[in-house]
């Protein structure tokens, strides 16, 4: 036989050895499989563990600005609140100084009006007694001044007619007379009262129509 046609046997040893170089490399390949594995999971974890930590931080952060705002609102619907009272008392306060300067520019007039009220009866009184008089015309003129200005402060005479029921909050009796009108009413005016608004200044003084006895 040549060397051309001769077969290669492989030996018994060989063969031993290429099984044991297959078994070791499966061996090394199976040995580095669980430690892959394991790896992944402890990466995998602590990512979990970090997300964690993060959500939680996030969450206290959150909480926090929540007690934050709520402490605003809080403060915010306290100020509202204040300023509300504050501008309550204001407006009170500019209602009481209003009325008070009324009051007291009502109570300056009507002090006026007392003392000016006197003048003008006895200009009535001067006028019945001297009707022939020359300072006649002057004594008018000078009372319809007067009249014009406490028309002006809003002050009105009380003269009753006569016949007119009696009115015990504006009429001062002063006498009653025999009288053909209806007793109990207005039979003259002695001297008229005033009133300035709601308030009376001074009543009429009347006489009454009733038993004169």
């Amino acid at each position: 036989m040549s060397d051309d046609d001769a077969v290669d046997v492989e030996s018994p040893d060989d063969a031993e050895g290429d099984a044991a170089r297959a078994n070791g490399t499966a061996e090394a390949t199976a040995e580095g499989e669980p430690g892959e594995g394991e790896a992944l999971a402890a990466a995998v974890a602590e990512h979990d563990e970090a997300l964690a930590r993060a959500v939680a931080a996030l969450e206290a952060d959150l909480a926090e600005a929540r007690e934050e705002l709520r402490e605003r609102d809080e403060e915010v619907e306290e100020l509202t609140s204040k300023l509300a009272r504050v501008k309550a008392d204001f407006s009170n306060y500019k209602q009481r100084a209003k009325r008070k300067q009324e009051d007291i520019r009502e109570r300056a007039s009507e002090a006026l009006v007392e003392r000016l009220t006197p003048v003008r009866n006895d200009l009535l009184r001067a006028l019945d007694q001297d009707e022939g008089s020359d300072l006649r015309p002057g004594v008018e003129s000078t009372l319809e001044k007067f009249d014009d200005v406490l028309a002006d402060e809003g002050v009105e005479s009380i003269d009753p007619e006569p016949g007119e029921e009696v009115d015990p909050a504006r009429h001062q009796v002063m006498l009653r007379v025999d009288s053909d009108r209806p007793e109990g009413t207005v039979h003259e005016v002695y001297e008229p009262g005033y009133e300035m608004g709601d308030r009376v200044l001074s009543e009429a003084k009347v006489t009454v129509s009733g038993d004169g006895e």
